[in-house]
């Protein structure tokens, strides 16, 4: 801030290429999806090109990607987006050009483990799934909700649970039916774990897998309600679509191009939720009533003043045992959340072996 103002500017607009690779294709009503909102979004910024591949593996595949984003578009920031992304292939990048920045979503940057060219920022939606809870718990009939999930990851016990905790805190009766898939995307077998759980009588149905169109898409057919992830799939479920946790890309990939451009240091770990513009919710269905709209509005609003918490003391797992103590409350940053490895009293369901 000391440097005058026209080279403050100038600094501010210096041309950058950026690349960003997707797991998936990028109109998938999910996961991608949200990231290529979020590359939308940066290519109207001043000085950005934006270079793009989708339906990249997690493989090789993607340290060839990389690399040729670097060498022939010149790129000198990527945006790997997904999960399997992380290691070992782009630390792997990140050693071999050492001049480029890699932002990762999702992975752990470790201070004194990781390069300091790569960084991860993620979002604490699980604020957003305890919002939806509290929507379903307000709407199910028969006070049995459905979560389809990929993989037991922290991030996906932790949704799974805010989401259960949500609906809980509006009637303590109501429980949730959880089926992992073992994979990020797998349509099939979503369509079947979507079909078994309407089968055993869930009336609200959402998941955390890359691409919930398939689920909403069964939800919809079969005449129960949904709730959506990653981005909005209200038009796929026009009568029973609920709500749903979105992401906001476009606040990391920002700050990483304001950093780069300006030559700051890489901010290597950011994390943010409602209040810091990283999550939001879709907007609320047809079928949504008065009384759960006010009061998902009403902790939502609490959220983003900031100190409200999710994970209480006196929790207990779906087991019995208590897994956060009494008069102990952790907030959305604590590095505790971030190594869950249990579903909450409630679920009905048990971690893969």
């Amino acid at each position: 801030m000391v440097l005058p103002g026209a080279l403050r500017v100038a600094l501010a607009q210096t041309p950058i290429t950026v690349g960003v690779i997707y797991v998936g294709p990028r109109g998938d009503f999910g996961y991608n999806q949200a990231q290529a909102q979020a590359a939308a979004a940066i290519k109207k910024l001043p000085g950005v090109k934006v270079v793009e591949e989708e339906n990249v593996p997690e493989t090789v595949a993607v340290q060839k990607t990389m690399e040729a984003m670097i060498n022939q578009d010149k790129a000198s920031l990527i945006f790997p987006t997904s999960f399997g992304y992380f290691d070992p292939h782009m630390l792997k990048m990140a050693e071999k050009y050492p001049k480029v920045r890699f932002a990762h979503c999702g992975g752990m940057w470790t201070e004194g483990k990781h390069p300091k060219n790569t960084g991860s920022y993620f979002g604490y939606i699980d604020e957003c799934q305890y919002l939806a809870g509290v929507v379903a718990g307000y709407t199910s009939k028969t006070k049995k909700l459905g979560f389809i999930a990929a993989k037991p990851i922290p991030q996906v016990l932790r949704n799974i649970n805010a989401f259960t905790m949500g609906a809980r805190s509006v009637d303590p009766s109501i429980t949730t039916r959880v089926i992992f898939t073992g994979e990020w995307s797998m349509p099939v077998k979503e369509a079947e774990a979507a079909t078994s759980l309407i089968d055993q009588g869930v009336d609200v149905l959402t998941c955390h897998v890359d691409s919930p169109k398939v689920i909403v898409e069964t939800a919809e057919k079969r005449g129960i309600f949904s709730s959506g992830y990653h981005a909005s799939q209200a038009a796929l479920a026009p009568r029973g679509y609920l709500t749903g946790a979105e992401w906001d890309w476009a606040t990391p990939y920002n700050a990483q191009i304001k950093a780069a451009q300006s030559g700051a240091a890489m901010p290597n770990f950011l994390r943010g939720g409602l209040k810091d513009g990283y999550v939001k919710m879709s907007p609320y269905g047809a079928a949504v009533g008065a009384a759960a709209r006010a009061k998902a509005d009403e902790i939502k609003a609490a959220m983003i003043k900031g100190g409200y918490s999710i994970f209480k003391g006196g929790l207990k797992d779906n087991k019995g045992s208590v897994v956060i103590p009494a008069g102990k409350n952790l907030d959305q940053f604590d590095a505790e959340l971030e190594r869950m490895n249990y579903l909450v009293e409630g679920v009905v369901g048990s971690l893969p072996g």
